[in-house]
């Protein structure tokens, strides 16, 4: 039964820094526990997802009646909403190395495990579209009708975060289930203009101009140092949206591996436009030579607090790490926490109309 005390209580399996758990508070819910296998993401969690626990698991070996008993959880509790955003490199489809990613694979069949044990009033899955796409091999297909079966009301499909308040182009495969109603959830889109890469970053949104190799002990204006070569190229590429072709006729900064195929990865080296949504941020934001991640007119890739922000963190969100590329990961594999509070507060206007 519900009433209006109920609060929702939300259990994130493969939390990472915090993202989804982040936005899931801000929508009004009461985010009990982050679980991820990773001990590094466990300081930037606890720093910024206030009152959750952090635990550390890997879910191959974590028990569904351990967890019942440590957060007190209760079987079939309408208030209770699971939220599994697992690892996906397998399914993904800028993957390079399907042997080192292949338990990724099975990590959404592990969390499926927890859903039947519980059987909550809510279930959210976010992930790369490549799911869809394999839903058969990916275990989606079987677990969409284990939901339906179950008398969950099920909303699966890839959005582009970018409609919904996030200043970059990503698109994600998101699921809602919901058994409280009969009603098909999905995420609350935005009102008005979307945000694009000048809304959030730049001097006149308080980021500093910096230069390549800059230092902070805060990490939000860290940027990555480049090689002598590379400080060279920086000034050929056009200001707002140029890539490498404004290098590629001078031979010795001309990339070897690019002679003749100026068709493929035409984003390396590319500057962001400002005013168009940011490409999708990957955990390789940090490197000019891996997409476009390099500022729209300064001679850098994009800082640390600059790729957290079109992630659509908030400014003052604390990142922990022991290096840049770690720091980065935690950034680039987050669930915008825009996107995650939109999600939320579908489930929450969901709820009071169940009261």
């Amino acid at each position: 039964m519900l009433s209006k005390n109920n609060k929702i209580k939300a259990v994130d399996f493969f939390c990472g820094g915090g993202g989804m758990s982040f936005g899931m508070q801000s929508a009004g819910i009461e985010v009990l526990a982050g679980i991820d296998y990773e001990p590094e993401c466990k300081e930037t969690y606890e720093a910024n997802i206030k009152g959750a626990k952090f635990i550390e698991a890997n879910v191959f070996n974590l028990k569904e009646n351990d967890l019942e008993k440590e957060l007190n959880l209760i079987k079939n509790d309408d208030n209770l909403l699971l939220i599994g955003c697992s690892p996906c490199q397998f399914w993904s489809i800028i993957n390079t190395d399907r042997k080192k990613s292949e338990k990724s694979k099975s990590l959404l069949i592990e969390f499926e495990r927890f859903v039947k044990y519980f059987n909550p009033g809510y279930v959210v899955v976010e992930n790369v579209p490549g799911v869809l796409r394999k839903k058969k091999e990916s275990g989606l297909e079987d677990f969409i009708i284990w939901l339906e079966e179950n008398k969950y009301k099920v909303h699966f499909k890839v959005h582009n975060t970018n409609d919904f308040n996030v200043p970059q182009n990503r698109k994600r495969f998101t699921l809602i289930a919901n058994r409280v109603t009969n009603k098909e959830l999905s995420p609350i889109f935005a009102d008005g203009i979307k945000p694009t890469v000048r809304t959030i970053i730049g001097e006149h949104n308080g980021f500093p101009k910096l230069e390549p190799g800059n230092k902070d002990p805060h990490n939000k204006n860290t940027v990555a140092g480049l090689q002598s070569i590379c400080l060279e190229r920086m000034p050929y590429i056009t200001k707002d949206g140029g890539n490498r072709f404004g290098f590629a006729h001078i031979e010795r900064l001309q990339l070897k591996c690019f002679i003749g195929r100026d068709n493929s990865f035409k984003d390396t080296f590319g500057r962001l436009w400002w005013d168009k949504p940011s490409s999708t941020i990957t955990t390789k934001f940090y490197a000019v030579s891996n997409g476009r991640f390099t500022h729209p007119e300064e001679n850098r890739a994009i800082s640390l607090g600059e790729g957290a922000a079109l992630q659509s963190f908030p400014k003052n969100y604390k990142f922990y790490g022991s290096s840049i590329s770690s720091i980065a990961r935690l950034i680039g594999n987050a669930v915008p926490p825009e996107y995650a509070k939109r999600i939320g507060l579908a489930i929450i206007n969901n709820q009071e109309d169940a009261i």
